[in-house]
């Protein structure tokens, strides 16, 4: 579902409340279920985790080059690929989330200090322009989404 009709304010306290409701997720998992493929072919909660480090990190600083260049073009990566680093396959999700912590708390500052939602960038596999509307609702729906797709890792675990 998107969040796409939600005030900006609530969308960007989505990004701004996403971590605590990720650590709350994934709290108290062991190692082995962490890395576990239950939902295969969807990734473990740990390549879920350490993705949206990846995922959040390019978000922040294509908000970034929105805000300091005139419709700069995005770089797209390849997150399956990254996915299957040794750094994504790791059981140790601590250090993904204290990044998303820092990382979270400063792109909420950015967010909250936008004045021009329509400044724009381009993304070149998609041929599309994005607003930095258009990417706050992205991420959003970003946040909320991994947060069902963990989820539904959690419900595939044996009992």
């Amino acid at each position: 579902m998107t969040t796409a009709n939600l005030p900006k304010a609530d969308r960007i306290a989505i990004i701004r409340d996403f971590v605590p409701r990720l650590r709350a997720q994934v709290a108290d998992f062991s190692a082995e279920e962490l890395t576990t493929p239950y939902n295969a072919p969807e990734w473990t909660i740990a390549q879920n985790v350490h993705h949206l480090v990846d995922s959040h990190a390019n978000s922040y600083i294509r908000f970034k080059l929105i805000l300091t260049e005139d419709y700069p073009e995005f770089r797209p990566y390849d997150q399956d690929a990254w996915a299957q680093l040794p750094d994504a396959m790791d059981a140790d999700i601590s250090v993904s989330l204290q990044i998303l912590e820092g990382l979270h708390a400063r792109w909420t500052r950015v967010l909250n200090s936008i004045t021009d939602w329509e400044k724009k960038g381009f993304h070149p596999e998609s041929k599309l322009d994005y607003t930095l509307d258009d990417l706050l609702t992205s991420y959003a729906d970003h946040c909320n989404g991994h947060i069902q797709q963990i989820q539904e890792v959690i419900d595939e675990m044996p009992k």
